[in-house]
Order: structure tokens, then C-alpha cells, then sequence
């Protein structure tokens, strides 16, 4: 596509971040900020409830963001995704459906949605395509997590269809960096392993224990490298069908503990609870589309994690 038809976003642009305060928001706000965008406007949950419709769309009304990144989302892992099933189902409707019809009536002229890999297949076949979507059933685990994404998607392909508008979706893949979550009910799998191993390591434990056998097949990008794909979405894609944007290679969860036992520095052994889920077998997602048009992941996953554990604040775990 000639890049003159694209909205494209002007160094003034009132940019809205929803969501700015986790890994994903918090990383495209770094990327906004880097590249000189000037206009950015967020507000804190406390500010403003996404999943309060009322105060969104006064919020539209007050700030008439011209482009919006919808970072925003209730997020876990498999056990949380498990546990608080109707929680995440609900919140996550609600927050989309809020911000995507609130961007509607107040005329802005590009949405970014960020769903995720959970929305595929369970069993789609490797690597994952966009056209996979809605082909088969989905893990179970993280269904109600899954759906709600999904109807961001239509969301977002139902008012392009409808009202005309440049809504667009991008699919990361599992993604880790600054800004995670390290808590170990409720983390994904990265960052519970990185607290694990130096827990383990600054209690000098002899062995870390690793939910399931260790043998399913996972992809992992850096959240930078992500904000640098919803960066260069925003100015250079304009379809109604999603995107996917990943790595472009995956590891076994026993070799991504390995990977992480050696960065940490932990000397013990690795132990595999088989009696806890192994999840979707694999979940490599094809990016294909993405790299023709320009774009390609910077960050290994060695040095990604090294970055990660010398950045993050061990202190308050």
C-alpha cells in the first residue's frame, strides 16, 4: 500500500495510551517518547475505570484523542486465567468495548487493538497463521481470556465494516520485559521462572520446581521489540484483518528454565511437577506478513532476559 493513504501520526498528535502503566503501554509510551511525540495522554486506573462506560466516553469528550494504542486489558497467567474466569472475561469486554465505541463517537482517526496469541486454536496447526482464527477449539485454561480478545478483534473489524473507521489488531506473542508482573500466582511463565531461580539462588536452595513436563513448545518477544511493531503498525498497516507479530522461534519450557537458570546464576537442579497443566503443546505464531512489510524482532531472547534481570527491582519480592 502506498503510505500516503495511512493515517499517519504527526509528532503533535494527541496520542492516547490506555493501559500505559503495564508492560505493553508502558513500552510503546518509551517508544512515543524516544521517536518526539510531544501530545501523549494517559490517566491511572484510579483516574479513569475503562470498564465504566460513562467515564470513558467523558473522557473522549475532554481529551479528543486523534490516535489511540488500547493496551489496556486484565492479564495473568494460565493459573489466574484458570481461576478468575468470569473476571477476565467481563473486564476485558468491558474495557474494549468502552474505548473502541468511545473512539468511534469521538471521531479519532486510528486505533491500535493488542490482543493476544491465546486467541488461536489450541490444536491450529505451527506456525500459527491469521486465518487460523475461529478454525478449531480453544485451550481450555484460558478460554474466557481468549474470547474476550476475540471480540475486540470483531470489534474492531465490525465498526471498519460499518462506520468506516481505521481500527486495526495486533496479535503479540507471549511477551516479557519491563513492567512485568513477578508475582507467582498470577505471573506468565518468564517472569515466574526468573523470580524462582533467584529466590532459589538467594536462598541457596538445591533445586527450583517447574509447573509440567517441560516439553511445550513456546515463542517469546521482548515488549520492546513489540512497541517498535505497534509503532510501526500505526503509520504503515491499514486492514481489517489481524496481525500477528512475533519472534519467529520458540524453545521448550525445559530449555527456556535452562536459559534462565544460566543468566540468573542459579546452580541447582530443575525438578518438573507433572501433575500441574502443560497448556497448548505450541504456540509459534507465523509473522510472515508483518516481516513483508519491513519489520523484524531486534532483541535475542538470551540477551532479552539478561536486560530483564538486570533491570528489574528484586527488592520487593
Amino acid at each position: 500500500m502506498n503510505d500516503s493513504i495511512f493515517n499517519k501520526m504527526e509528532k503533535t498528535s494527541k496520542i492516547y495510551i490506555a493501559g500505559h502503566r503495564g508492560m505493553v503501554g508502558s513500552a510503546i509510551v518509551r517508544k512515543l517518547e524516544k521517536e518526539g511525540y510531544t501530545n501523549l495522554i494517559y490517566k491511572t486506573s484510579k483516574e479513569l475505570d475503562l470498564k465504566d462506560q460513562t467515564q470513558v466516553q467523558q473522557f473522549f469528550q475532554e481529551e479528543q484523542p486523534e490516535y489511540v494504542f488500547l493496551a489496556a486489558a486484565k492479564v495473568g497467567g494460565i493459573n489466574a486465567n484458570n481461576i478468575y474466569r468470569a473476571q477476565f472475561l467481563y473486564e476485558n469486554l468491558m474495557i474494549e468495548a468502552n474505548v473502541i465505541h468511545s473512539a468511534y463517537e469521538h471521531q479519532v482517526k486510528k486505533l491500535l487493538f493488542l490482543g493476544s496469541s491465546c486467541i488461536y486454536p489450541k490444536l491450529a496447526e505451527q506456525p500459527i497463521h491469521e486465518d487460523s482464527l475461529l478454525t478449531g477449539p480453544l485451550e481450555q485454561t484460558n478460554e474466557p481470556y481468549a474470547i474476550a480478545k476475540i471480540a475486540g478483534i470483531k470489534l474492531c473489524e465490525t465498526y471498519r465494516h460499518q462506520y468506516g473507521v481505521d481500527y486495526i489488531s495486533a496479535m503479540p506473542t507471549n511477551l516479557y520485559g519491563p513492567n512485568d508482573n513477578y508475582d507467582l500466582e498470577n505471573s506468565h511463565v518468564l517472569p515466574a521462572l526468573i523470580r524462582k531461580f533467584h529466590t532459589a539462588k538467594m536462598n541457596g536452595d538445591k533445586e527450583v520446581m517447574v509447573w509440567g513436563t517441560g516439553s511445550p513448545l513456546r515463542e517469546f518477544l521482548h515488549v520492546d521489540d513489540l512497541a517498535e511493531a505497534c509503532y510501526f503498525l500505526m503509520d504503515h498497516y491499514s486492514d481489517p484483518q489481524t496481525i500477528n507479530v512475533g519472534f519467529g522461534d520458540d524453545l521448550s519450557i525445559k530449555d527456556l528454565a535452562l536459559t534462565v537458570k544460566e543468566v540468573v546464576g542459579f546452580k541447582g537442579e530443575l525438578v518438573f511437577d507433572t501433575s500441574k497443566p502443560d497448556g497448548t503443546p505450541r504456540k509459534l505464531m507465523s509473522s510472515e506478513r508483518l516481516r513483508a512489510l519491513g519489520w523484524e524482532p531486534k532483541i535475542s531472547l538470551k540477551e532479552g532476559i539478561t536486560r530483564v534481570y538486570q533491570e528489574v527491582d528484586k527488592s520487593g519480592w
